[in-house]
Order: structure tokens, then C-alpha cells, then sequence
């Protein structure tokens, strides 16, 4: 069983910034994909950014194409999330999820095997 635990999150006025970390711990795969996600209130549960094992593919959703970056540090099963230039759109839960892999990147929910709590971002005006 692998644990995902996501923190960094907060409350952060328009234009700031936040970088969101994930630790994985327990039974990790030898080589896994790692995602982000996010839900607003009213929302459905949307992609964010995903990266795959050696981190030589990458993936944004457009809404954060140019304002977020998603990297990782294997040797500390961790991955991070830095989003700058902050909107108040990007206000919602964010998650990581992890899927075992090793090039292949998903990009929706259900190609994911485990997901963390979430950790609450919020943007004000």
C-alpha cells in the first residue's frame, strides 16, 4: 500500500505563488507516474499537471500552461507542484495521485491507483 501526503497549501492573494509538495511512502512502485489534480466547490475533479518516472514527459492543463511547474525528486519520493502568478480560479482542493509506470503519463482520474487527501488552496481578489 502506498501513502500519498500533499502539503504546501494555503491562502495566497492573486499574483502570489505556492509550491504544493507530495511524499509518497509505504509500498512505492519502483517506478511511478505522479499527478496533480484539483476541485473547486461545485466542481469536477480536474487535471492539473503529471509527470512521468524519469520526468522526461510532462503534461499541463491549459488553464496552468505557463504558470505552473511540476517536478519530482525520486531519491526523496517526492514531487512538487510550484505555481506562480496565482489566480483566483485556481482556488480548490489540489491532490497528487500516483500510477505505476515508467513512460507512460496518465491524465485522468481513473488511470490512477493512488491519490492523497488534498491540501486546500485558496486565491483572494
Amino acid at each position: 500500500q502506498v501513502q500519498l501526503v500533499e502539503s504546501g497549501g494555503g491562502l495566497v492573494q492573486a499574483g502570489g505563488s505556492l509550491r504544493l509538495s507530495c511524499a509518497a511512502s509505504g509500498r512505492t512502485p519502483s517506478t511511478y507516474a505522479t499527478g496533480w489534480f484539483r476541485q473547486a466547490p461545485g466542481k469536477e475533479r480536474e487535471f492539473v499537471a503529471a509527470i512521468s518516472w524519469f520526468g522526461g514527459v510532462i503534461y499541463y492543463a491549459d488553464s496552468v500552461k505557463g504558470r505552473f511547474t511540476i517536478s519530482r525528486d525520486n531519491a526523496k519520493n517526492t514531487a512538487s507542484l510550484q505555481m506562480n502568478s496565482l489566480i483566483p480560479e485556481d482556488t480548490a482542493v489540489y491532490y497528487c495521485a500516483a500510477k505505476q509506470s515508467t513512460y507512460f503519463v496518465p491524465r485522468t482520474e481513473s488511470e490512477y491507483d493512488c491519490w492523497g487527501q488534498g491540501t486546500q488552496v485558496t486565491v483572494s481578489s
